[in-house]
């Protein structure tokens, strides 16, 4: 338990550290959201509603940033994120509801996959070291070192152009109705197999050379030896010790990813067009909506605070030892 209270006490103090950048950081660049939303509707407000927006962004005059502080924890605590001005005033959590499922639905599938199909073969050409699978590794570890921006546009280039088996860019079809109808599905997981299985590709030599790696780590431990010894079958061995005790560096790194799958693979979204929350995050830096741009850097960092609080949670129940170390 003690364990466990430590990384509580850690994470919370973490969250409040970033949520205070997250406050102050803007509020340090030149000019602020107001400036910025009366400059791009110039002529357009009038001075009396000019307190009314300042009032709408928590800047009013006069009022301290102790003040503005305190006031931004209440707005967090009621889910309020302020609004964006980039899109029409709208709150910013609508703003980034609208592009989340995008993003989680296509990198998460996608690092989903990558994770325990990299996972597997990483198992399997570490437990048969020395076989002709050991050159599974070079081959996918290249991918890995291209460029995402130069595999995106190859994939575009060889399947949707030439071949034209995949959309080259978008999520679903122009006209197309959103909905829980087959004719909506299919167009998202036709215009996302491209993008995802290019994810998958670009990530997978990372997971196999990890989980191999481990394994021939270790295979010279004393218990798989002793597994050995007493006649287990060597597929029980593989499975039930030696990847067992390889697969938990990978989980931390796979908890890493899936906290950073809410920021999306920015690249990714670029070249495909896709409308996700890396896509938006570049569209509010460059419309410089301080707003959008806070909630999403909060969104993106409870999330990695999330997911590591799970993989340490995970790391603590499959191996003891954590524990005992910080007893």
């Amino acid at each position: 338990m003690r364990f466990f209270a430590r990384r509580a006490a850690f994470y919370l103090f973490t969250a409040w550290a970033a949520i205070t950048i997250n406050f102050f950081l803007p509020r340090m660049m030149k000019g602020d959201p107001v400036s910025a939303y009366l400059l791009k509707n110039q002529g357009k407000i009038s001075p009396e509603a000019i307190d009314s927006i300042k009032t709408l962004f928590g800047l009013d005059d006069g009022k301290s940033m102790l003040q503005q502080y305190i006031d931004y924890w209440g707005l967090l605590f009621n889910g309020d994120l302020g609004r964006s001005f980039s899109k029409g005033l709208a709150p910013v959590t609508e703003v980034i509801a609208a592009a989340l499922p995008w993003t989680v639905g296509l990198v998460g599938i996608a690092t989903i996959i990558s994770f325990f199909l990299g996972t597997l073969i990483g198992t399997i050409i570490g437990w048969r070291r020395g076989s002709k699978a050991d050159a599974i590794v070079p081959i996918s570890t290249f991918f890995s070192t291209v460029p995402y921006f130069w595999l995106g546009l190859i994939a575009i280039a060889v399947f949707s152009t030439n071949l034209g088996w995949f959309p080259a860019s978008h999520a679903y079809g122009k006209g197309t109705t959103p909905g829980f109808t087959w004719e909506f599905i299919s167009q998202v997981i036709h215009h996302g197999t491209l993008p995802a299985l290019t994810i998958v590709v670009s990530s997978l030599g990372g997971w196999i050379l990890g989980m191999r790696n481990m394994m021939m780590t270790v295979l010279d431990e004393d218990y798989v030896t002793v597994a050995q010894a007493k006649g287990l079958h060597p597929k029980k061995v593989m499975l039930n010790y030696a990847s067992r005790n390889a697969v938990l560096p990978q989980l931390s790194s796979f908890a890493l990813s899936l906290g950073f799958i809410v920021g999306g693979t920015l690249v990714m979204e670029l070249v495909f067009s896709y409308p996700g929350v890396g896509k938006l995050l570049l569209d509010a830096t460059n419309a410089k909506d301080y707003p959008l741009m806070q909630g999403v850097f909060l969104i993106i960092t409870l999330t990695v605070l999330v997911a590591n609080i799970l993989a340490d949670v995970a790391y603590g129940i499959l191996d003891p030892r954590t524990r005992q170390m910080e007893s």
